[in-house]
């Protein structure tokens, strides 16, 4: 990967577009402290995502299942890194339908750090989650964002044992982010693998095609309008539903530093090409994230 820009220059020249408020401060408050006390995660928190005011505000928020350290060491994500991760709370089912109780939340998205060290990669874990939800919250809607669960021994039979494991739970969506183009996978998600993730979602399909699929791309890693598309095309094949398209933001200077910033014309255009591919659910922006405006498709 070639570097154009400094880690100096990543930080002072943000464009204009990119410095948009964090969101209502009260919903953030409130959400922290209902989650801090029950000693439970949120990606939205953990990413420091932008819009997670925004999210709060309209009943959605995305869990981080099974700790905050991650067994890989992808070079975007914020996330904590190591080998020896938290042992599994057995009580975060209940900690985390209630967190959806209190919080009022219509709309839930199950995400979790990769467990490589797990057997199934964590998969029942999700089932577990979700059983706990619904018993508490039977109204509310459950979306996963799952690891791509395809490592260690017999790789291709664990890979699909996992899956079908969190669709016979029967999810609301079922996403898995490819992050990245082919050309990029291994600079930005080491221990991952484009048509390993691929696999994934045309998984899901096999097993159920009612199950609509997602997945998500950062841009400004250093990929080309080429191989964009190619990579939605890639989607379609296997029946993806919905995409999500935005910008990478490098977390710290010790990530991969952008390439470049697309502009929200570009965005819009590669919008308007996801829809002509066939995605029946497009967000295309510079803030957009994986979970952004879920609740909505």
């Amino acid at each position: 990967m070639t570097v154009t820009s400094s880690p100096t220059s990543d930080l002072i020249n943000l464009p204009s577009w990119l410095r948009a408020p964090i969101g209502k401060a009260s919903e953030i408050s409130r959400v922290q402290k209902i989650v801090k006390q029950r000693k439970i995660h949120t990606i939205c928190e953990e990413g420091r995502c932008p819009n997670r005011g925004e999210c709060y505000s309209q009943g959605t928020a995305t869990f981080l299942l099974m700790g905050d350290v991650c067994t890989r060491n992808c070079g975007f994500c914020q996330v904590e890194k190591g080998k020896a991760p938290m042992i599994l709370d057995e009580n975060e089912p209940q900690k985390v339908a209630e967190a959806v109780n209190l919080l009022g939340l219509k709309y839930v998205v199950l995400t979790s750090v990769a467990r490589d060290d797990l057997a199934d990669g964590g998969a029942f874990w999700f089932v577990r989650v979700m059983e706990a939800i619904r018993k508490m919250n039977p109204d509310t809607l459950i979306e996963v964002l799952t690891p791509d669960f395809g490592t260690g021994k017999n790789a291709l039979q664990q890979q699909w044992e996992s899956v079908k494991t969190i669709v016979k739970a029967n999810p609301a969506c079922y996403n898995h982010n490819l992050e990245t183009v082919a050309r990029l996978q291994n600079p930005v998600r080491k221990g991952g693998k484009y048509h390993r993730s691929l696999r994934v979602l045309e998984i899901v399909k096999e097993i159920n095609p009612n199950i609509p699929t997602k997945s998500g791309l950062m841009l400004g890693l250093g990929e080309t309008l080429a191989e964009i598309i190619a990579t939605l095309e890639d989607l379609r094949k296997i029946k993806c539903d919905r995409i999500t398209l935005g910008q990478y933001l490098r977390p710290s200077l010790a990530h991969l530093p952008v390439q470049k910033y697309w502009t929200p014309d570009e965005f819009e255009e590669l919008g308007k090409i996801a829809s002509s591919l066939g995605f029946s659910h497009v967000r295309s922006a510079p803030l957009v994230r994986s979970s952004y405006h879920a609740h909505e498709s």
